[in-house]
């Protein structure tokens, strides 16, 4: 005999999907200026517009699709962050960094990595402390594969969380603006091996400083990595190739002369390639 109240279903509610934002969406949330600033930073990073360049408004907002003026307004921020420089009455051009700036931008960029590093050493958790070991120990792996991309991916990375564990705001931001305008030369060449094995033990000295609590041997030792990057860098006979002509555009507004259309630059590739020893 059939139940005369069968049991009642319910019905079976499809799995929900995860949906990609619409370009709408993503404009409501983020202004178009830093969209547009977006896109012409990675293609200043990735050498599509090479250092020395000028900056064509009319040519960019037809290539990004948009209209002039969120390239002029996304052109002068990025002129604040370093990667750009405005020349009175000439226009903007991809900042060109000069092997005498990028010298002075290293011993800058030591006492920042110092600071950062010795107040670390005060506070670091033991989640910090395995974030910096496993990023010591990738690096590692990447050298012994002998991929030069991989591994510089990675040295900024542990930078970046050096920075974002140690330092206050100030600091990362002056430290961000710094690397931006080392980015114009240090992406686009080779990392030798030896380099690579040379500034992880760096990398390993400056882990197990912070590891011991021992704030002035910290410092120490992040100070010493950007010198020792320094040290790489001169001793590279190309440096001044990768770090562009031996002035700027920004020099061009004390120098009658128009700024060059181009300026030499190593071979382009990813937005990940350091200086042949620009490996910190």
């Amino acid at each position: 005999m059939e139940d005369e109240n069968p049991p009642v279903v319910a019905p079976t509610m499809p799995e929900p999907r995860l949906v990609e934002p619409t370009a709408l969406e993503i404009v409501r949330t983020r202004s178009l200026a830093s969209l547009v600033a977006q896109e012409i930073e990675a293609m200043i990073l990735a050498g599509t517009l090479a250092a020395g360049e000028r900056l064509n408004e009319q040519q960019l907002a037809v290539r990004l699709g948009v209209s002039r003026g969120p390239v002029r307004e996304a052109v002068r921020g990025l002129e604040r962050s370093g990667l750009v420089v405005s020349v009175r009455n000439q226009g903007s051009y991809v900042r060109s960094v000069s092997t005498a700036e990028a010298l002075e931008i290293y011993d800058l960029r030591a006492a920042l990595t110092g600071l950062a590093c010795a107040r670390l050493a005060g506070t670091a958790s033991a989640a910090d402390r395995a974030a910096l070991e496993a990023l010591v120990a990738r690096m590692d792996q990447a050298r012994r594969a002998d991929d030069a991309p991989a591994y510089y991916g990675l040295n900024l990375d542990f930078h970046a969380a050096l920075l974002a564990r140690g330092g206050g705001p100030r600091t990362r931001r002056l430290y961000e603006d710094l690397g931006n305008e080392l980015h114009l030369f240090r992406r686009r060449a080779l990392v030798e091996p030896e380099n690579m094995r040379e500034s992880n033990a760096e990398h390993a000295g400056i882990v197990a400083a912070i590891a011991a609590g021992d704030a002035a041997a910290a410092r120490a030792a992040g100070e010493a990595h950007i010198a020792g990057g320094k040290r790489r860098f001169q001793s590279t006979d190309a440096s001044a190739t990768h770090a562009g002509p031996t002035h700027a555009p920004d020099s061009a507004a004390r120098d009658p002369g128009p700024p060059p259309a181009k300026a030499p630059a190593a071979p382009g590739g990813r937005p990940r390639r350091a200086a042949r020893s620009a490996t910190n």
